[in-house]
């Protein structure tokens, strides 16, 4: 038997992905049917997140990589929910941001930009924090938690008129139409309101 996971068990398990990668990160924690789930409980759940992200060529998963991910997600999390008042998790995605630099130079084919970071673990951070700061120039209100009090995804609004309130319609947005349904179906009809009431 080979040693190599399988392609299942390396699949990524969340319900959304895509977003941009600030909010992918925060989606690395999701809620399923009560049972709450983390992707980067492990290195290897890092190794998922990693390859999910398109990261995987530049860093490798370990454990300081790991450590460096989940701090500046609870600090996403915190500026996202806007928890936080002391500025402790500005402080901590500075610490993040602090770790990194864009390198420039002149390529064969024009400018060219790379991020570098001191440690080389701290690169799947830096660029999540980065990319916070990126979405919060362009639109911040866009920035949202999905509309299901039940539900931790985040997304950035990028429907035309900013008017999406689910991570999913196919998830939360069908549950939410399903119970307006069965909430409108076990409201009492209003008296005098039958066919009889109605002729003249």
């Amino acid at each position: 038997m080979s040693g190599r996971p399988s392609q299942e068990a390396a699949a990524d398990p969340r319900p959304l992905t895509g977003e941009p990668l600030s909010l992918d990160l925060l989606n690395t924690r999701w809620i399923d049917q009560g049972t709450h789930h983390d992707l980067l409980e492990s290195v290897d759940g890092l190794a998922v997140w990693l390859r999910s992200s398109g990261l995987a060529d530049r860093v490798a998963a370990t454990p300081a990589a790991l450590d460096a991910l989940r701090e500046v997600r609870e600090a996403l999390w915190s500026l996202a929910e806007r928890e936080d008042d002391s500025g402790e998790a500005r402080a901590a995605l500075n610490r993040t941001l602090g770790h990194g630099w864009i390198r420039r130079s002149l390529g064969t084919d024009g400018p060219e930009s790379e991020v570098d970071t001191d440690p080389p673990g701290h690169l799947p951070a830096w660029l999540a924090a980065a990319d916070y700061l990126r979405l919060l120039e362009e639109a911040p209100a866009r920035i949202r938690r999905c509309a299901n009090p039940d539900c931790v995804l985040h997304f950035y609004d990028v429907s035309k008129n900013g008017t999406r309130r689910w991570c999913s319609m196919a998830g939360c947005g069908n549950r939410a139409k399903a119970s307006r349904h069965y909430q409108r179906r076990r409201e009492p009809r209003p008296t005098g309101t039958d066919s009889s009431s109605r002729r003249g």
